[in-house]
């Protein structure tokens, strides 16, 4: 009796395998969709001109002090000459320090704007998977699956933009 329960059980399994859904999504060409993306790149742009203006400011300045050293270097008294290099080089430190530091804040500003649509993206992703009765969603941007039936699992794009509000 057990051995036909097993029997029966194993002939069921792969019956049962085709009732179950997949689905797929390219979130890579859904985010660009997304008005948090626009607004998000508008940010940055935005960020990214102010710190621009402020490192144009600081290079003139350097500038203008390297030019009034040359200019004035031949009657200069080697103390002075000495301390108006050293302004040059604390400048040039300053300057370089500056852009370093605008690299970094531009990165993390990158990553935290990204890292909130990608959270938008999957818990739309995972309601889906949720309310379709999906076991799995496969995201095709990921490169982490090599390789995605698209006519054996369906494409829900649709409805994560539905959730997502884009038209």
């Amino acid at each position: 009796m057990k051995k036909l329960l097993v029997i029966v059980m194993l002939m069921m399994a792969p019956v049962c395998m085709f009732g179950q859904k997949f689905g797929h999504i390219n979130s890579s060409d859904l985010i660009p969709l997304m008005p948090d993306y626009t607004q998000a790149e508008t940010e940055m742009q935005t960020t990214q001109s102010e710190y621009e203006e402020e490192l144009k400011y600081l290079r003139t300045e350097y500038e203008k002090k390297i030019q009034d050293y040359e200019s004035q270097e031949a009657t200069l008294p080697e103390n002075i000459k000495t301390r108006r290099q050293q302004e040059i080089m604390e400048l040039q430190d300053k300057l370089t320090s500056y852009y370093q530091e605008c690299q970094v804040n531009l990165e993390r500003k990158q990553a935290e704007l990204m890292g909130n649509i990608t959270n938008k993206v999957l818990k739309a992703i995972e309601a889906v998977g949720q309310e379709g009765g999906y076991i799995c969603i496969f995201d095709l941007a990921g490169g982490a699956v090599p390789f995605v039936s698209t006519t054996l699992t369906t494409d829900v794009s649709p409805m994560v933009k539905e959730k997502l509000g884009i038209k």
